[in-house]
């Protein structure tokens, strides 16, 4: 490259002398008609322009030579950074066939250790199966020798085994679930006694007597003959417009109103006393009055649902519902006023719901009406939690409280927490210490069965129904029942006591197992 640009600058020159050289030609030619006077000159031009270009010549000459020079010079010193890199690369590819002989090598004293180790773990596998086959051999021996000297065949012996294996495990499992059971208790207990504890606190209703009677004073005994009316059309008129059974008997200044329905009890009632008041009786003034008492009640009954919906914090209830709910006022269940019990376990239910974060007023709103089916159980046939139900979906309950009330007494699984809540909170009001009163003829046949569910189990000697039904004491036999099975025995009565029996609360399930030893010194 440095080569050609140099030869390009003596071309240049060149080029310039013979410009120069023209151009003088072209003066001596233009002044030729002064030939005579520049002759002189000319011939020293024509010198000088020889001169220069000789110089030229011989400079160009040697710029030349230069440039060839510097040129095979640059050539060599390529040449010799070219053999310098070949000769680097070459030396790094012996580095690399070294090292690829290298791990030949020592690919092939692997490969020769492994076929080694795979003929040795052959002889090993052949010597193992041998030994296999002698020990299955003197197994075989020795078993025949156990049979010989036991008197019992494999099979036989295998029963042995597992049956002790069995007694043992059951033994183990019986520890394990009371161990289990304990821990489970312990840890269930404290968090459950703070919520039913902090509930229950808060709420305590009386018990009422339930009753189909209802006691009207009278101001004196000429009363009772007013009452009657002439031919007993008044009391007819009475009785047929109320519903309810009017008794008069030798009972000094009162008569006794008696119905199963207690709102038309209440109805006839306040209707009797207006009577009475006034002092005007005929059916004409019955009728009066008793339509009078009528919407008085119903007045009542809505002032009464819509306090307890205020009381409990439920709104935006149907006013249908409002008038159901006060109906609940003269409804009892077991000596327990239903819609005291209905407020309690919304109170209950609301207060637990807090505690576990959940939705206060669904629990709240879903505890208030989950005996709703027993304001209309009188004249409606069929259970309350289905006719609750049906009152629920016909005035547009939402769904969470629509089951709570179908779930309340375990008719379906409970599938929410509100739900769940409703459900322990209706058992917490109902089994409380004084909430509910038995009659004595259901009392009686609960303790009874609860007796006769222990006394069928093997083993049970005597059983005693405690505390009012709420445990059960089982004496068992020692010679047939160990402490083991006694843990089994009890998890199992309290088992079938569940599925068989229904009862508020919980009952306590007790075995005891006793043994005696009786000598007489003589």
């Amino acid at each position: 490259m440095v080569k050609k640009k140099e030869v390009e600058k003596i071309n240049t020159v060149v080029s310039f002398i013979f410009i120069t050289l023209s151009l003088a030609v072209g003066l001596v030619a233009g002044y030729y008609g002064r030939r005579l006077i520049a002759e002189s000159r000319l011939g020293a031009a024509e010198e000088e322009a020889a001169k220069i270009m000789e110089e030229a010549t011989k400079a160009a000459e040697a710029r030349k030579k230069e440039i060839l020079l510097e040129g095979k010079e640059e050539i060599h010193s390529n040449r010799q950074d070219a053999e310098r890199d070949i000769r680097d690369r070459r030396r790094e590819l012996d580095r690399f066939e070294r090292r690829i002989i290298q791990k030949e090598e020592m690919l092939d004293k692997k490969t020769e250790n492994i076929e080694r180790k795979e003929q040795a773990l052959h002889e090993k596998e052949n010597e193992i199966d041998k030994t296999q086959q002698d020990l299955q051999l003197i197994r075989s021996q020795q078993l025949k020798e156990l049979e010989r000297l036991s008197g019992l065949t494999s099979e036989e012996a295998k029963e042995l085994l597992l049956d002790n294996v069995e007694q043992q495990i059951r033994q183990e499992t019986a520890v394990l679930i009371k161990t289990i059971e304990t821990e489970a208790k312990d840890e269930a207990n404290k968090r459950a006694k703070n919520i039913v504890s902090l509930a229950i606190q808060k709420c305590a209703a009386d018990v009422v007597s339930e009753t189909t009677v209802s006691v009207v004073a009278l101001p004196n005994d000429e009363m009772k003959g007013r009452i009657i009316g002439r031919e007993g059309r008044n009391i007819r008129t009475f009785e047929t417009l109320t519903g309810v059974d009017l008794i008069i008997d030798d009972t000094p200044e009162a008569v006794i109103l008696s119905s199963f329905d207690p709102i038309r009890r209440e109805i006839a009632r306040v209707a009797l006393e207006k009577l009475v008041s006034d002092g005007r009786i005929h059916p004409a003034r019955i009728e009066e009055m008793v339509e009078k008492a009528q919407k008085e009640i119903d007045q009542e009954l809505k002032e009464v649902g819509e306090q307890a919906a205020f009381e409990v914090g439920v709104h935006g209830l149907h006013p249908e519902l409002i008038k159901l709910l006060g109906r609940l006022k003269y409804r009892t269940s077991y000596g327990q006023n239903v819609l005291k019990h209905s407020i309690e376990v919304a109170h209950l239910a609301g207060i637990m719901a807090a505690e576990l974060d959940v939705d206060i007023i669904l629990a709240k709103r879903a505890g208030l009406l989950h005996d709703i089916g027993k304001a209309v159980d009188h004249e409606v046939v069929g259970p309350h939690v289905e006719l609750g139900v049906d009152l629920a979906k016909k005035y547009h309950e939402i769904k969470g409280v629509i089951h709570a009330i179908e779930a309340h007494h375990g008719d379906v699984d409970a599938e929410t927490i509100e739900a769940v809540l409703v459900q322990a909170a209706d058992a917490v009001s109902a089994s409380r210490p004084g909430a509910r009163r038995e009659t004595l003829e259901a009392y009686i046949k609960r303790l009874e069965k609860l007796e006769a569910i222990a006394d069928s189990f093997e083993g049970v000697d005597k059983s005693f129904a405690i505390q009012a039904g709420r445990e059960v004491r089982i004496i068992v036999k020692p010679e047939n029942i160990d402490d083991l099975k006694s843990i089994t025995m009890a998890k199992d009565i309290a088992a079938k006591v569940e599925q068989e029996l229904d009862y508020p609360g919980q009952i306590k399930v007790v075995v005891i197992r006793e043994t005696r030893s009786v000598e007489y010194a003589k």
